[in-house]
Parts: C-alpha cells; sequence; structure tokens
C-alpha cells in the first residue's frame, strides 16, 4: 500500500525554505491533506504492524504522532515549524523514552527510525552499566551481530569524560560503558515513502534490533545494586 505522494516530500522541501507562520498559513490545506492525514493513516497500519512484534503489549493507545510545531521558548533557532513528521511507538508507554521503542521521522532528506535506551535517569544509567558489566560478553555478540551491523551499524551516544570507579576497569575492553545514552538508527531515502512495501521494510529491518533492545529492558528492570 502507497501512503504518500511527492508532494509529502515536496511540502518539506518547501517548508525548510519558508520556515514561517505566513508561508505555512498559506500551505495549511496543503499539509493537512498531503502530510498530516497521510502520516497519520500510515502511523495507525505501523502500530498495528508493530504488534505482531510486541503481542503481550497494548500499543494502541501508546503512541504519539509529534507535532510539527517546535518549542522555541528555550531555543535560539526560533524557526516556528519542523521540517519533519514524527512518530513514537513506545511498548512501555510512549512518556517513557528510556526504554527502547520505535521512533520514526520522515521529510524530504530521508526516513530514519531510531530505538534505544535514550535520556536515561542516573539510576537508570547505574543499572544498565552495570548490566553491561556482568554481560560483556552477550553485549558483545549483540552489538557485533551480522544484521545489527548491517542495519544500524553502532550504537550511539554522549559519553562521560569520567566513570565511576567501579566501571572504570571495564572501560578498556568495552568502550560503550562509558555512554550516557545508548540510541542506534537506520535510514532509508525519501523515495521509499511513495513506493509499495514501506512498513514492510521499516518493521523487518526494526527487527533487527530486537535482540538488543532486550538486552536493555532487562537492564532497566534490575535493581540497583
Amino acid at each position: 500500500m502507497k501512503y504518500f505522494d511527492k508532494d509529502f516530500t515536496n511540502f518539506f522541501k518547501e517548508l525548510e525554505k519558508n520556515n514561517s507562520k505566513e508561508w505555512f498559513d498559506k500551505n495549511r490545506k496543503r499539509y493537512e491533506k498531503s502530510v498530516k492525514e497521510p502520516f497519520k493513516k500510515f502511523v495507525l497500519d505501523l502500530i498495528e504492524a508493530l504488534q505482531k512484534v510486541y503481542p503481550n503489549v497494548d500499543l494502541s493507545n501508546e503512541y504519539s504522532i509529534m507535532r510539527i510545531n517546535r518549542d522555541i521558548r528555550f531555543s535560539a533557532d526560533k524557526t516556528p515549524y519542523k521540517i519533519h513528521m514524527g512518530s513514537m511507538i513506545m511498548p512501555n508507554g510512549k512518556k517513557d523514552k528510556t526504554k527502547p521503542g520505535f521512533y520514526i521521522q520522515a521529510n524530504h532528506k530521508d526516513v530514519r527510525v531510531y530505538s534505544g535506551a535514550h535520556m536515561l535517569e542516573k539510576e537508570q544509567l547505574q543499572a544498565a552499566r552495570t548490566h553491561i558489566k556482568k554481560n560483556l560478553k552477550e553485549f558483545d555478540i549483540l552489538i557485533n551481530d551480522k544484521d545489527f551491523v548491517q542495519t544500524f551499524g553502532e550504537i550511539l551516544g554522549e559519553k562521560n569524560k569520567r566513570l565511576p570507579k567501579e566501571f572504570k576497569e571495564v572501560e578498556d575492553k568495552q568502550p560503550l560503558i562509558a555512554n550516557k545514552s545508548f540510541y542506534w538508527y537506520f535510514k532509508l531515502k525519501p523515495e521509499t515513502l511513495t513506493r509499495d512495501g514501506l512498513i514492510d521494510a521499516l518493521v523487518s529491518r526494526y527487527k533487527n534490533a530486537l535482540p538488543l533492545n532486550r538486552f536493555f529492558e532487562k537492564a532497566l528492570d534490575l535493581p540497583i545494586k
């Protein structure tokens, strides 16, 4: 099934050059027809597909289509609109961004799917690092899995310059233990949006991260010791 036509990407290409309320108001009906409504239909069908990946979790109300309006209150960039559409589908609820889920954003440049353990609280980071330390061999196998590497490449995330002493001895063996967050993503060309089989293409690639997702889900459910 096709969800989008070329005007989806054309809209964002033009918005990037004309990011103002005046331009958006003139193109609001176009936004509704070519962007907002097809993206909503796409996300609802995507949830149905992901429900098969997470059969024991009700995803029906656990998603969020992100607003196109930017929060500019504390930003030096005062452009009012994002130049992509995004949606967060979280097996642990849309308000919990720490445990791995499915985040997608799409525009005229590419289609990206992210997952991972992001925005961790202090106690959660301690738990994730402890789990990695206790399961170094398993973690190494997961991050070097052929399908994971071919799809996502590597684990990304900002690092701490200084580590708690209980993790310093592990850093030489596994530098990722210094990460403050752990995330990974893949991207597809924007032409993918106008082709049949879009959801299958996204979900099949996302499945290559499930073993690593489950590693971090288990880590974040561990009691802090």
